[in-house]
């Protein structure tokens, strides 16, 4: 993948009618994504149109939707948005040797290493889920997914010796942080830190910044289909009635459970649904738990509403290792986090869905969005 911003000539631009934009979106689920976007038209707007950005990037898809016509100079900002995101990839990116993420894991356990302001930002709020969330969030724990062979999609059981010298070499609380100097110093050896828990939400939201400084305040941005930011509302469903986002069957990938309304909210979905292996007869997912070094277990999806793409992005990793009870605890302990977390039934190939925290407007059940 090429480390430079690709040409804006290079862009796939098209205005889609509302109802050709839902098949689109419905059709081009990628593969080992975990979520999917899903944007309804209104039978009394056949005529509303979006515009349609996309770029490959974080090893997924980026996805910009517009009102087609309503802001003039949006298509310009869509554009810079993406640039935008290519460089955040080429900063965070572990698989780059330059990126500055690598940089840091390199240096930082010898030295302070000063990093870039916004990326000192966004570590400080890692460590700070990493607190609230009693330890299921922790961006130091990529090499426990590298020992289980997730990493090379080849999974594999480690052995014990191995994983317990890797469980020595995570925890957020070994990461030294100096607010004043934007630096950053681990204080155990051994210590990586990888962002893509949270970089995709995080890249969401630096471009939603541009489109703010642009006045531009209805769109929906996607990473992947799995991370999702709206802004105002989609024109087909008519002024503040936002964007439509749906939430799959992990069981069934291409039905839908229901549909989420996002207004000025960000989404993320996590599951295991797509990278896992069976071991005799046991199935472990890629999804591991920071404390104990294995595959969290207890769910099968798990869609979180937040503020921010970033926070929305971590929590919906933390809340699948903590489970429903430990996740409704934290909703209710940060009133403007909610979740949907869908768990397996009494019945083989049964769900039971769990609203944490979601106002029933918000939620749209098959029956109605069918």
């Amino acid at each position: 993948m090429s480390t430079a911003p690709r040409s804006n000539r290079r862009e796939f631009l098209q205005g889609k009618s509302a109802a050709d934009t839902l098949v689109d979106l419905a059709q081009q689920m990628l593969p080992g994504g975990e979520g999917s976007t899903q944007v309804p038209p209104a039978e009394n707007a056949p005529d509303s149109y979006l515009l349609r950005l996309a770029r490959s990037a974080m090893a997924c898809t980026f996805e910009i939707y517009l009102n087609a016509g309503q802001y003039p100079g949006a298509q310009s900002t869509a554009l810079a948005a993406l640039d935008l995101i290519d460089r955040l990839e080429d900063q965070l990116s572990v698989y780059r040797a330059h990126s500055e993420v690598s940089q840091l894991n390199e240096r930082a356990c010898e030295q302070w290493v000063q990093v870039e302001p916004r990326l000192f930002a966004l570590m400080a709020e890692a460590v700070e889920l990493h607190d609230e969330s009693q330890g299921a969030y922790d961006i130091t724990a990529g090499q426990l997914s590298r020992i289980w062979g997730f990493t090379r999609r080849a999974g594999r059981l480690p052995e014990p010796d191995e994983l317990a010298q890797s469980l020595a070499r995570v925890g957020s609380q070994f990461l030294e942080l100096n607010e004043q100097e934007s630096s950053i110093r681990f204080k155990r050896a051994g210590l990586q830190i990888n962002l893509g828990s949270i970089g995709k939400g995080y890249a969401l939201d630096r471009a939603a910044e541009l489109f703010e400084s642009a006045d531009i305040h209805d769109l929906l941005i996607h990473g992947g289909n799995s991370s999702v930011l709206a802004r105002g509302s989609n024109a087909s469903l008519g002024p503040g009635q936002g964007w439509l986002v749906g939430v799959r069957n992990p069981n069934r990938p291409t039905r839908y459970l229901g549909q989420l309304r996002l207004h000025d909210r960000s989404l993320s979905t996590s599951g295991s649904g797509t990278q896992f292996f069976t071991h005799e007869g046991r199935r472990y997912g890629h999804i591991l738990d920071p404390r104990t070094g294995w595959p969290a277990e207890g769910v099968l999806s798990v869609t979180v509403v937040a503020p921010t793409a970033a926070q929305a992005d971590a929590l919906s990793t933390a809340f699948y290792v903590l489970g429903v009870t430990g996740s409704r605890a934290y909703c209710e302990a940060h009133p403007s986090v909610s979740a949907v977390m869908l768990c397996a039934g009494e019945r083989q190939g049964q769900l039971t869905t769990h609203l944490i925290g979601v106002d029933p407007p918000e939620w749209i059940p098959p029956n109605e969005s069918e």
